[in-house]
């Protein structure tokens, strides 16, 4: 277990702990209203080398920080980064420096506040097509926690050798009877040449969720984010924000990166190719200068309650884009199908008339 005491941020005007504002670079407490500017970092956020990193000598499996809050004194025990004293709700954030696990190079502070946050929820579910008419009136979650989540960006060159065929379209002209009447038309055909070529290519900051604990699928939809914004990390940003620290460790984030690569060299090698089509049978790729870092990303999660069931929902904390289960309305579903197999009977009936 790894005893912690925690990094805090008192407020200088009554003592009480102060939060990081979303969209500001301040502390602000939230009893008398001070502010307080975060620390300045004094370095860049870097880039590590993966060779490096797996040159180390590697933890086993890491235990969960005990926090030990300065505020009251209780001890309590998480797998998080940065969180509140659930007894007296001093903020905690771990100090990183010390720890078993890779520490974040990076932050990308929240933009969005609650209200703000709350606002991207309203117009999330007043746009849903055939949800329920009373989930427009859904306009506050019944928990919404802000958090930041770890994820690995990873920079690397790029060598890839391929083989494949490159297709290009001619035409010829075919007879065929209709109605008892010969026609002629043009039918596309394709003579296909074998194809092989090298191409390379420089990836910058390949994001890789590094968390399993929510659907990677839904996280990657959360996408763009402003990486340009990201600032080096300091703990002043996560302080009164929930802070995950990553599960998904940086070998398999690489392999993740890497599939992610390979649809962009995919594209690179069709395009090296040419002609009208192309068929890839082999891509073969080298990796050099392959680098990483750990960064922190904003999201706003919550559920809502609808018929009695819960929801959940995921809120980019920069863009403010929305991703979350919804529920679907059977009557309008049902509605919108019978009005699609009246207009396909009402088309024929009309190609029908036209037809005598």
């Amino acid at each position: 277990m790894t005893s912690i005491t925690p990094t805090t941020h008192p407020c200088g005007g009554c003592g009480a702990s102060v939060r990081y504002a979303p969209g500001t670079a301040v502390l602000r407490c939230p009893y008398c209203g001070h502010e307080q500017p975060i620390a300045a970092p004094a370095r860049q956020v870097r880039e590590h080398s993966f060779d490096a990193f797996l040159a180390q000598p590697r933890a086993g499996e890491v235990a969960a920080h005990r926090f030990s809050c300065p505020g009251c004194g209780a001890r309590t025990e998480s797998d998080a980064l940065s969180t509140n004293c659930q007894f007296c709700a001093t903020a905690l954030v771990a100090d990183t420096s010390k720890g078993a696990q890779v520490a974040p190079e990076a932050v990308l502070p929240f933009a969005l506040d609650r209200r703000a946050a709350r606002d991207a929820m309203r117009g999330w579910t007043r746009t849903r097509w055939f949800a329920p008419n009373r989930l427009k009136k859904v306009s506050e979650a019944e928990s919404m926690k802000s958090t930041y989540l770890p994820h690995w960006t990873f920079d690397a060159g790029t060598v890839s050798d391929y083989s494949g065929q490159r297709g290009e379209h001619y035409y010829v002209t075919e007879t065929y009877t209709s109605n008892g009447q010969t026609k002629t038309r043009q039918v596309r055909r394709t003579r296909w040449y074998s194809a092989s070529g090298r191409v390379s290519r420089h990836f910058d900051d390949v994001l890789v969720a590094a968390t399993g604990k929510l659907p990677r699928e839904r996280l990657d939809a959360l996408e763009p984010w402003a990486l340009e914004r990201a600032v080096p990390f300091e703990p002043g940003y996560l302080s009164g924000h929930h802070s995950l620290r990553y599960d998904t460790e940086p070998d398999s984030g690489l392999e993740q990166a890497k599939a992610k690569m390979a649809k962009v060299i995919e594209d690179d090698c069709k395009r090296h190719i040419g002609g009208d089509t192309q068929r890839l049978h082999d891509v073969r790729t080298g990796y050099s200068g392959v680098t990483f870092k750990l960064v922190l990303l904003p999201v706003w999660i919550g559920s809502y309650l609808y018929g009695g069931r819960p929801y959940q929902i995921m809120i980019n904390g920069v863009g403010g884009e929305v991703q979350g289960d919804r529920p679907y309305s059977t009557v309008k579903i049902t509605l919108a199908v019978l009005a699609a197999v009246a207009v396909v009977a009402a088309l024929v009936l009309l190609y029908l008339g036209q037809r005598g």
